[in-house]
C-alpha cells in the first residue's frame, strides 16, 4: 500500500471541514442581515401614519391641529370634512326616515276616519250601549287610532282658527266677543305635525 493511498482521506477530510467552516461562517453574517432588515421594518412602521392617530388629532385642539405637518395637517382637515359630512348624511336620513315613517301612519289612520265618523254618530245616538259588542269593537279601534298617535281637536266653546278649523257656517249670536266653535259638524284629526283632516264647525260670530 502506498503513501497516496492514506493521504486521500486527509485531502476529503479537507474538504468537509472546509465546507463546515464556509456553513459556520455564513450563520453570523444571515443573522446580521436579518437583524438589520427587521430594524428597518420597525423604522418604516414608526413612520406611518395610522387611522388612530388621525382618530386622535382629530379630537385635540385647534392649535395641536395647525402645529401639525403639511401633510398631517391636511389629512385631518380632509378627515375632518368626511366627518361633518357623514354627520349631515346620518341626520337627513333620519329626519327622512321618521317622515315616511309619519306618513304611513296617516295614510292607515285616513282610512280609519270615515269608521271614526260613524262610531261618533252611533254614540251620539245611543247606540253604543255599555258591554254591547259595538262598544267594545269601538274601544278597541278608538285604542288603536290612538296608538297611532292619532289625535282629535275641535270641541264646542274653543276659540275658532281659521288655520285648523273649516268654518261651514257663521251664526252672528249676540254676547259673543271673538269668534268660537258654536258645533262641531266634523271632528278634526292630527298625527304629530300632519294634519289628516280640518274640523268643521258652526262659528258664532259677534252680533251687528
Amino acid at each position: 500500500m502506498t503513501n497516496k493511498d492514506f493521504e486521500e482521506p486527509h485531502g476529503e477530510d479537507e474538504v468537509l471541514g472546509g465546507k463546515g467552516s464556509d456553513a459556520q461562517a455564513s450563520g453570523p453574517d444571515a443573522h446580521e442581515a436579518s437583524g438589520a432588515s427587521d430594524a428597518a421594518d420597525a423604522a418604516a412602521a414608526d413612520d406611518e401614519l395610522t387611522i388612530d392617530d388621525i382618530l386622535g388629532a382629530t379630537q385635540s385642539d385647534e392649535a395641536a391641529v395647525a402645529e401639525a405637518p403639511a401633510e398631517e395637517h391636511d389629512l385631518l382637515l380632509d378627515l375632518k370634512r368626511v366627518q361633518a359630512e357623514y354627520a349631515n348624511y346620518r341626520r337627513r336620513t333620519e329626519d327622512q326616515r321618521e317622515a315616511e315613517i309619519e306618513r304611513a301612519k296617516g295614510s292607515v289612520a285616513k282610512g280609519l276616519l270615515p269608521v271614526l265618523d260613524d262610531l261618533d254618530r252611533a254614540d251620539k245616538h245611543g247606540d253604543l250601549v255599555e258591554g254591547s259588542p259595538l262598544a267594545v269593537i269601538a274601544d278597541k279601534l278608538r285604542g288603536v287610532v290612538a296608538r297611532l298617535g292619532v289625535e282629535s281637536y275641535g270641541a264646542a266653546g274653543d276659540a275658532f282658527d281659521p288655520q285648523q278649523h273649516e268654518a261651514i257656517f257663521q251664526a252672528p249670536t249676540p254676547g259673543t266677543a271673538e269668534p268660537t266653535i258654536l258645533e262641531v259638524v266634523e271632528v278634526g284629526y292630527r298625527l304629530g305635525s300632519i294634519e289628516l283632516r280640518p274640523a268643521k264647525v258652526v262659528v258664532a260670530v259677534p252680533a251687528e
